[in-house]
């Protein structure tokens, strides 16, 4: 079974065809690069307008069954970013964890990663990420915190999801 996986670009301007949408195939080539296991994606650019990241994240983990979902852009300061706060509507439970490491790991690049609101959280069977949205941060912040998303979703009875381990190792604990 091939698991599906969700691509969420959020932008005004990659959404109007302004600007060419990078960080939404950044992150497509960064998991193609990580996983062996047979998925497929799902792929969508729209604005930055809450109600429709709602509606898009819902759709992507309700109706496509989507078993991650991965977004990028609105995680920022400016007015108009809201991607967070259009997760943590969607989700049941939110996963500290994966934020703190993500800005841990920027602010090892750059000192405005403390203005980064990026969070993780759980929908169903599902987990969403938000990530930054420039393609070399989105690269960081996936090597920091992918070693824990198969083992994620396993937790969710999701499908078993297995990774090249020449470029990344999924973390699973030792079986009793």
């Amino acid at each position: 079974m091939k698991a599906r996986i969700g691509f969420v670009t959020i932008s005004d301007r990659a959404s109007r065809g302004i600007y060419e949408d990078l960080g939404g195939p950044e992150m497509q080539r960064v998991i193609r690069e990580y996983l062996s296991s047979p998925w497929e994606p799902i792929a969508v650019v729209i604005p930055d307008e809450r109600q429709l990241i709602e509606q898009t994240l819902e759709r992507l983990v309700d109706v496509e069954g989507c078993c991650l979902v991965l977004t990028t852009g609105g995680t920022g300061p400016a007015l108009r970013d809201v991607t967070p706060e259009a997760t943590r509507a969607v989700c049941s439970k939110i996963l500290d964890g994966f934020g703190e490491q993500m800005r841990a790991v920027s602010l090892q690049k750059v000192p405005t990663a403390i203005l980064s609101r990026q969070i993780a959280g759980i929908r169903g069977k599902a987990l969403i990420i938000n990530l930054p949205g420039k393609p070399k941060a989105i690269r960081e912040c996936l090597d920091a915190v992918f070693p824990a998303v198969p083992y994620c979703i396993d937790l969710l009875d999701g499908p078993y999801l297995t990774t090249h381990e020449s470029v990344i190792r999924a973390f699973r604990p030792a079986a009793k």
